[in-house]
């Protein structure tokens, strides 16, 4: 792979990557994965909703206007039916294109958490390259209390132990209140 000349050029190339990501999710989706997709963006569209609002108004109105040959009237019950077999199927459906979304999503949080865990190694290597090179020069720095703590290794299970210990203490004093 050829080196980036510019910024934009290394920015276009980790959007291509992520879009690549992206193509690659997508084309390895089931037919069912696919279906549950569509009728999720379907369902959750502005013409889907006027679509069905001009229904629903349209059948209370000819239901309420026709009392002759009115085939619901009031208090619409085949509507209620109607709506709630809707309902039932569009529900599951939805969650399926969610729970895809989300294992994708977890996916995209992993790598995350890789790379940043990469960069805060390599920032710790740096800063301590960068130390040592200062007094290699005998450049003085201003003291920085925090410095030391940044050139230690920072240990992600010790990051998560603290992040436990202070939910589980923040829930404890809320249940106190």
């Amino acid at each position: 792979m050829r080196c980036a000349t510019s910024v934009n050029e290394l920015t276009r190339r980790n959007v291509e990557t992520i879009a690549k990501m992206e193509r690659a999710s997508n084309e390895h989706r089931t037919f069912g994965e696919r279906a549950a997709d569509r009728f999720a963006a379907v369902v959750g569209s502005w013409p889907f909703i006027i679509a069905q609002t001009a229904i629903l108004l349209g059948w209370v109105v000819l239901n309420v206007v026709a009392w002759s040959l009115a085939w619901d009237p009031y208090p619409f019950i085949l509507l209620n039916l109607v709506l709630s077999f809707q309902a039932a199927y569009a529900s599951p459906i939805i969650m399926m294109s969610q729970n895809r979304q989300a294992r994708l999503n977890e996916q995209r949080n992993r790598l995350d958490l890789q790379i940043n865990l990469l960069a805060e190694q390599e920032t710790t290597v740096i800063l301590r390259m960068l130390r040592k090179l200062c007094e290699k020069e005998g450049i003085e720095l201003d003291e920085n209390p925090n410095m030391a703590a940044f050139e230690q290794v920072t240990r992600p299970e010790n990051l998560v132990h603290q992040i436990e210990q202070i939910a589980k203490s923040s829930e404890e004093s809320h249940r106190g209140r």
